[in-house]
């Protein structure tokens, strides 16, 4: 059977390349209010979606637009399900409004790195998604413990990798301050997606190889040259007979 695989993006964040990168990816992540985002930026970026047929999820963060959602906002888990749940409504109310069914949740930032490994996050999150639609696909990190939060909890799970990110040893991102932080050739982001994909593997910043079986893979707007690295991507991916479709017809 042909491989399939998602290519989303990160979008509504006030990048200029949104509409060059709907043109190659096949699933947004909206931000919906709590890093980044309002109601007429996520009605556009609905409408642009739904015109190129690339699925619309929500891209929710802890309620930090001066930091950009990349610090953490201490709270309580119930506090966060409520907040978290409130910026899914909203794009969803958006989308329902513009005919698109919201497709899935990708947390942002410091929330997503977090949940990485804590349980209790990764719950709120997961909750949260829960308290407006049960269908919502939840996108965790490739080998993280917040995937199996996210089944425990009856939610369905596509596992994603990151195209533009180094990788460390233990599977993590490498923090963007520091070296190797991020992937910018395009020929080597493509030849990337391309053995993440059919072997599952990624070299990490240390030389080592490590294991990152996923089905979705990211290419962040705000990465320098992210649509010649998603176009590149995508090209070396359909090349090697991957089929390159959104998150509703794997998960």
């Amino acid at each position: 059977m042909t491989a399939a695989v998602d290519l989303n993006a990160d979008l509504g964040e006030g990048a200029a390349t949104d509409e060059a990168l709907l043109a190659i990816i096949t699933s947004a992540n909206i931000a919906c209010g709590g890093h980044a985002g309002d109601a007429e930026t996520m009605r556009r970026t609905v409408r642009l979606a739904r015109a190129r047929g690339v699925g619309v999820g929500a891209h929710p963060s802890y309620p930090d637009r001066e930091g950009f959602g990349r610090r953490v906002i201490t709270m309580p888990p119930e506090h966060l399900t409520e907040v978290l749940a409130g910026q899914i409504q909203v794009l969803g109310d958006i989308a329902e409004a513009e005919g698109v069914r919201l497709q899935h949740v990708k947390a942002h930032g410091a929330l997503y790195n977090l949940a990485v490994g804590d349980e209790t996050v990764a719950e709120a999150i997961g909750r949260a998604m829960l308290s407006v639609d049960p269908a919502l696909i939840a996108v965790a990190l490739a080998g993280a413990a917040m995937g199996e939060v996210f089944v425990r909890l009856g939610l369905r799970v596509l596992h994603e990798a990151f195209v533009d990110r180094g990788y460390t040893a233990t599977r993590t991102l490498v923090s963007r301050d520091r070296p190797g932080a991020l992937i910018t050739d395009p020929v080597e982001a493509g030849a990337r997606a391309v053995r993440m994909v059919r072997s599952g593997l990624v070299s990490s910043v240390d030389g080592d190889d490590v294991h990152v079986l996923a089905q979705t893979l990211c290419v962040h707007a705000d990465t320098p040259g992210s649509p010649a690295i998603a176009a590149a991507a995508r090209r070396a991916l359909e090349a090697a007979g991957v089929r390159v479709v959104p998150m509703r017809e794997l998960a």
